[in-house]
């Protein structure tokens, strides 16, 4: 039987701690565990830990960690998905799956189509809300190591900034990502829902991209990420 395992948000060590009010809320009240029940924990360290809980009360949960050991290897393809921000569930998806496909590095991009506008507490907001995301995903995917989400950027500030061995614009019209050698290191840069104008296209292969294809298909901004990051690992990583 599969142990439950959750992020804690707080560094850990062998022995005795009280888990943070969130996480015990959830494990307490939401889950019903009782104490006796085994779990395993991690921290975003790349550590995991196993143990049983002790003490489950209304507010607050006190596990006992006995055993220490590494968790899953990250790929050795290190890929920064800078996304087109989109609306809502679209976003949540490109997220999730993102971090289930082993991408270190996640931006959201604001370019010329973008429908979406984030400012002060909304978009404070929704980092905390893609930061619990990429957590679940973790959780599921058995991921120790937490993806980075940067706040949003215009599309013009992430191309000067990111750096990586290899950067690919998704393009309709351009060679397949096969056609490139192996990376060490892979910046993808996807368009929102309208798609990336063609000045954006332009002014990514000014910044140093190529662009690349995935097929003969127009997809979805949700759909184009899973797919071009289950290629690159596939091409490159841990597939």
């Amino acid at each position: 039987m599969r142990l439950s395992r959750f992020f804690i948000d707080a560094p850990l060590s062998l022995g005795q701690h009280e888990l943070p009010e969130t996480q015990a809320h959830y494990i307490g009240r939401v889950l019903r565990h009782a104490a006796g029940d085994a779990v395993q924990l991690f921290d975003g360290s790349g550590q995991e830990y196993r143990g049983e809980l002790i003490e489950v009360g209304k507010k607050s949960v006190r596990v006992e960690l006995t055993e220490q050991f590494s968790g899953l290897d990250e790929s050795p393809l290190r890929v920064h998905l800078g996304q087109g921000l989109s609306r809502g569930e679209r976003m949540d998806w490109a997220i999730q799956k993102a971090t289930e496909l082993g991408a270190a590095e996640i931006t959201p991009i604001v370019s010329e189509r973008c429908e979406v506008r984030l400012k002060d507490e909304r978009a404070d907001k929704r980092m905390s809300h893609w930061r619990q995301v990429a957590i679940s995903a973790c959780e599921q995917c058995g991921r120790s190591v937490l993806p980075r989400i940067h706040p949003p950027l215009l599309l013009a500030d992430w191309l000067k900034q990111v750096d990586a061995g290899l950067k690919l614009v998704l393009h309709p019209v351009a060679e397949p990502l096969q056609s490139h050698a192996r990376p060490d290191s892979l910046a993808f840069l996807i368009g929102p829902e309208g798609g990336l104008s063609e000045a954006e296209v332009q002014q990514a292969t000014g910044a140093g991209f190529h662009p690349a294809r995935l097929g003969p298909r127009v997809l979805r901004t949700e759909t184009a990420p899973v797919v071009a990051l289950a290629v690159a690992q596939q091409l490159w990583g841990d597939f």
